[in-house]
């Protein structure tokens, strides 16, 4: 095992999963990066037809991070 590795399983659950979001973030801020598949693209253009269809459905990123946050108890 690696020191880093070894570092980040001596964090709390919080922070490794506060860490996770930051890494996440980082990829996110980069989409062109990461290549899709067309099954890929196909559900993404799925999920985008059934948010304009009801786009009351569903929840903003900001509810469901904080009902995690909650849940975690970070």
């Amino acid at each position: 095992m690696s020191t880093i590795t070894a570092d980040i399983l001596e964090l709390s659950v919080a922070e490794r999963l506060q860490l996770v979001e930051d890494i996440w973030d980082s990829i996110a801020a980069v989409p062109e990066a990461v290549p899709l598949n067309e099954d890929q693209k196909k559900e993404l253009d799925r999920r985008l037809e059934a948010y304009h269809l009801d786009p009351e459905a569903g929840s903003p990123w900001i509810e469901v991070r904080e009902r995690l946050r909650t849940r975690s108890g970070s």
